[in-house]
């Protein structure tokens, strides 16, 4: 099979969707492999070290897409790769289709079988090929919240774990999963005063366990959200409902009763976002401020720390790959029904059934597919 990793396009997204190494195993089994020139550049690896892996070089990405069978990215494709995709062509990246009708649309008309990283399961119940990045994305979050809280960029001016004789931050994070289980552990380890807030007693009883009287554990409803919100200084909204969009937690009216310079970190925004106020923003202007708030709601968060991000996405996503190009997608989609759950678009038709109720498709099983 020949496989196909165009540069990345999104603003300030300096990942890619095969490190050298990838290269190298694809090559390994048989496989060729054409990289955009200069698409590694950001994690640091150059046109010569996919060369040396045995990857072919192409001038631009209308090479790439006009002759691989397969298109391996990182990010959603962008309007202008969206319109160069093929019928029966490949797409294996991530999607988050259920708020982007536009971007469902495209792929529905061009005929491509569109893998989405964010979908696929494991027989444990999670989502290995998000988890690397919602743990990125747990992590930066705290980062990114801390430098919004900093006067010159809006904040109240507070440090994170304050001084001796002065109070810490107050850290809420809305959802204890993967995102905000590394926020979490961020925020403590820097003695902020953080609480975190899930509904599933499993997971409070976990994150109970873990961090001990270190973090304060809530059960989520309406009111104890509404309290706890209103009284802190920094909120990171870690929800996903896979597939679908996020459900809006935090409302308007709750920023009014929250303190001028406070900060809201949507970690969900791929998804739509987990506040009301959320829109989409990029790492060259990260935040704006509604009601005396600062958001900060970066779509491609792992985006800024590339050489990390991008080798632990291809950890989780290689298997999959290269089960895809020796066997075909049909067979290898056949074979794991895991990786088949990753398959939202194909040949015009949605097979992904959050995506098909959100956006008004008429839902086909992806068994019939095969």
């Amino acid at each position: 099979m020949l496989i196909g990793v165009p540069k990345e396009i999104k603003n300030n997204e300096f990942r890619v969707g095969m490190t050298p190494e990838s290269v190298a195993s694809a090559r390994a089994h048989g496989h060729q492999v054409m990289v955009e020139t200069n698409a590694g550049i950001g994690i640091g690896a150059d046109d010569d070290e996919y060369r040396q892996v045995g990857a072919e070089i192409a001038g631009k990405a209308e090479d790439i897409f006009a002759r691989a069978d397969m298109i391996v990215k990182v990010k959603e494709p962008q309007a202008g790769e969206r319109a160069m995709l093929r019928e029966e062509q490949i797409l294996y990246t991530y999607l988050h289709l259920a708020p982007d009708p536009k971007q469902t649309a495209d792929l529905v008309n061009s005929g491509a079988v569109c893998i989405a990283y964010e979908t696929v399961t494991d027989s444990f119940g999670g989502l290995p090929m998000l988890k690397p990045m919602s743990q990125v994305a747990g992590r930066l979050s705290i980062q990114a919240g801390a430098f919004a809280l900093e006067k010159s960029h809006g904040g109240r001016g507070v440090l994170l774990g304050g001084v001796p004789g002065v109070q810490p931050a107050k850290i809420v994070i809305i959802g204890g999963g993967v995102v905000g289980f590394n926020a979490a552990q961020m925020a403590v380890g820097l003695q902020a005063d953080v609480t975190i807030l899930d509904t599933n007693p499993y997971t409070i009883e976990k994150l109970n366990h873990f961090f001990g009287n270190t973090a304060k554990v809530i059960h989520s409803n309406k009111q104890a959200l509404h309290d706890i919100v209103i009284d802190s200084d920094m909120v990171v909204g870690g929800v996903l409902v896979a597939g679908s969009s996020t459900p809006k937690l935090v409302t308007r009216d709750m920023l009014r009763n929250m303190r001028d310079g406070s900060v809201l970190v949507d970690v969900s925004i791929d998804q739509g976002g987990c506040f009301e106020t959320s829109k989409p923003t990029t790492h060259a202007e990260p935040t704006y401020i509604i009601d005396g708030i600062v958001h900060y709601c970066v779509a491609n968060m792992p985006g800024a720390v590339p050489r990390t991000s991008t080798y632990a996405l291809n950890n989780a996503t290689l298997p999959g790959l290269l089960a895809i190009a020796d066997k075909g997608w049909r067979q290898a989609l056949g074979d794991d029904e895991h990786l088949l759950h990753g398959l939202n678009v194909c040949q015009g038709k949605v097979t992904y059934k959050a995506v098909a109720e959100e956006l008004g498709y008429t839902y086909v099983d992806a068994h019939e597919m095969l």
